[in-house]
């Protein structure tokens, strides 16, 4: 491929990047993937050939992994991927281009005044102050002001939603995006929904915590682990004294699987045992039961034996 600019004394030249890089595109990319974009736009001022080849040996990079780095800017529309080689698109272009498409008309400023209160401006610039050091990109303003409007969210949720990203060390749309849309799945609106959220979050965590002990699993549980817990606890509305009624049976049997498990508890749910005093009434008259058959069964035995018994002293007489 062929990158194409201008040639420059390599003394006195210098490669300039975009400020809008730093706040839009460098966050959410790999280390791997801004070495290749930033070598390629060194690059692109020598009309040299370039092949991946040549990138991979002098960046001390796998060659799939450039390859992964070049799709990876193509897809953000970075690279422009021509016959002979990639165009370095220019940065600022593409972000008035975003700026100005038809559903997103406003600047910083006019998204900020078409917000429906003071109180969300406030937020805005909260985020702006608090998460990006006041150089917040452009289209940030309107991607927030159309998650108000899209979910709802107060200005505190809004202000959570950022404040956990930046926990989670992923400050980037596709990330907040996700958070975004699992808050509103779950009825999330103002900061009192998220408090009773999370509180029902720490609950259910300690509790898979506790199961996870308790059958000695050093692991974290699997998604449908998790369900199976949620499915005993709050579809079924067992207690823990009861789930644990279950672990102990699967432990004693060498049945510690949670399909296992979840078919005992399944069992009892349909039987409507409410309480562990219930299960534990139910499982002692299934012992009882198999007592008196084993009883009924060794009666048997005896009377078939001692009839074979009385046959046999017949032949003898």
């Amino acid at each position: 491929m062929k990158l194409s600019q201008n040639e420059k004394s390599l003394l006195f030249s210098s490669t300039e990047i975009p400020d809008i890089f730093f706040t839009e595109y460098l966050p959410e990319a790999s280390s791997d993937s801004i070495k290749v974009y930033l070598y390629m736009l060194f690059l692109s001022k020598y009309n040299k050939e370039i092949k991946i080849n040549d990138l991979s040996k002098t960046l001390s990079l796998d060659f799939p992994c450039v390859q992964d780095a070049i799709k990876y800017w193509e897809d953000k529309g970075l690279l422009i991927k021509k016959v002979d080689g990639y165009t370095i698109a220019e940065l600022q272009e593409i972000e008035i281009s975003k700026l100005y498409t038809p559903k997103i008309t406003a600047s910083p400023e006019d998204a900020i005044k078409s917000a429906q209160s003071q109180y969300r401006a406030k937020a805005i610039e909260n985020i702006n102050t608090q998460f990006f050091q006041g150089v917040m990109s452009p289209s940030w303003y309107n991607d927030i002001n159309l998650w108000f409007n899209k979910y709802g969210f107060d200005e505190q949720v809004m202000l959570a939603l950022f404040n956990y990203a930046y926990d989670k060390r992923a400050l980037h749309r596709n990330y907040i995006q996700a958070t975004a849309d699992a808050w509103s799945k779950n009825n999330i609106k103002t900061f009192n929904d998220l408090d009773a959220y999370f509180e029902k979050q720490e609950k259910r965590n300690s509790l898979n915590n506790e199961i996870a002990k308790k059958l000695n699993l050093y692991r974290k549980l699997t998604t449908y682990e998790e369900e199976d817990i949620v499915k005993w606890t709050e579809n079924y509305g067992f207690s823990m004294e009861i789930i644990e009624i279950a672990l102990k049976r699967a432990s004693s049997n060498n049945k510690v699987r949670f399909d296992y498990i979840d078919s005992l508890i399944t069992d009892w749910h349909k039987k409507e045992l409410h309480s562990a005093e219930e299960v534990n009434t139910y499982l002692q008259s299934i012992k009882d039961r198999d007592k008196k058959s084993k009883a009924i069964e060794k009666k048997a035995f005896e009377y078939t034996q001692s009839t074979f018994d009385n046959l046999d002293s017949l032949y003898d007489n």
